[in-house]
């Protein structure tokens, strides 16, 4: 059987962005696919990695739109199952000038909360490569079962464990509860993505280097990825550490943003046969790229319709480098 290259499991839901307003002045909002795991997985697909997703959705048309979209871009949705009594999860983006967004969910409860154990094929994650998941799915309901299932099931066949905490605070009832699973996902991750303010909010450390440091030296985490939005990135990687600078652009909508670079990083690792064959250099220019990758999908409304190609990543770079070049 074809090997999965990276199988992602979580939260497939639907983003209602704003674009624009009614003549009465009220704004219109555009229907976009979203949800962090479901992000990366279409990102990897549409770059030819060999990807699938565990989610569940609503038996209504918000749910056959998602599925559809993620068949177009190549995603296996064979473990995407259909809830007949929970409408598909939906949230609204909130713009502010920057381009940063805010989110309002409707998920009470949502079907991405009624993914079930059973809904797990360990066939498909023997198959995979690299298993992906986030925090979204560990709020509550059966999903958080069910994630944790999965992640063992990873574990326990030698997969490689990738987690994004992805923290959306207006998901969880309790703070305390939260910190707790994420702390548990780090502990059976092999490579993490954070953003700074998620690193601060689990280790209290405003410092950087400081906080990096106190994550490594608790977990068990071979490259650890902190996000700085438009700074760039900051890496944590066998003792060493050092910061790429990201690409000024004038963002849109940064919705899918962080996830789409943690894609193009998953990405090139997979180009390595190993993590162990990584080098310092090698993470270096992982994060040029993937820092490039996220500034491009700012540019347009939307998570999964922003993903850019190949071919508009590699002219950005170019375009980049011979800006730098002409400067020298």
């Amino acid at each position: 059987m074809k090997e999965i290259e990276v199988l992602s499991i979580g939260e497939l839901l639907i983003d209602f962005t704003p674009v624009g307003a009614s003549a009465n002045g009220k704004p219109i909002y555009e229907q976009n696919p979203g949800g962090a795991p479901a992000n990366v997985a279409a990102a990897l697909a549409k770059w030819g990695r060999a990807t699938s997703m565990i989610a569940r959705v609503g038996n209504d048309f918000f749910g056959e739109d998602l599925i559809t979209t993620l068949e177009n871009h190549y995603v296996d949705c064979s473990l995407i199952s259909t809830d007949g009594d929970i409408p598909t999860t939906l949230a609204f983006v909130k713009l502010n000038a920057e381009g940063n967004r805010s989110f309002s969910f409707y998920r009470k409860p949502g079907a991405d909360l009624m993914l079930r154990k059973e809904d797990i094929d360990k066939a498909y994650i023997k198959r995979c490569k690299i298993l992906h998941f986030g925090s979204v799915s560990l709020t509550g309901g059966t999903s958080r079962e069910a994630t944790w299932h999965a992640v063992e099931q990873g574990i326990e066949n030698s997969k490689i464990i990738s987690f994004d905490p992805n923290i959306r605070e207006l998901l969880w009832k309790d703070q305390d509860e939260m910190k707790e699973q994420i702390k548990k996902g780090l502990s059976k991750a092999h490579l993490v993505k954070m953003s700074d303010e998620e690193l601060y909010f689990v280790t209290g450390e405003k410092e950087l280097e400081k906080a990096a440091k106190l994550i490594t030296d608790a977990y068990a985490i071979q490259l650890l990825i902190v996000t700085l939005g438009a700074e760039g990135s900051y890496y944590l990687f066998e003792e060493k550490t050092g910061f790429i600078q990201g690409y000024r652009v004038r963002a849109t909508d940064t919705t899918g943003a962080g996830d789409v670079f943690w894609a193009s990083v998953l990405h090139q690792l997979l180009e390595k046969i190993s993590l162990l064959e990584l080098q310092e250099k090698d993470i270096r220019n992982i994060l040029q790229t993937a820092n490039a990758v996220g500034a491009l999908t700012t540019l347009k409304k939307g998570a999964i319709p922003s993903i850019p190609t190949l071919d508009e990543i590699e002219q950005f770079l170019h375009q980049h480098r011979t800006q730098m070049e002409d400067k020298v």
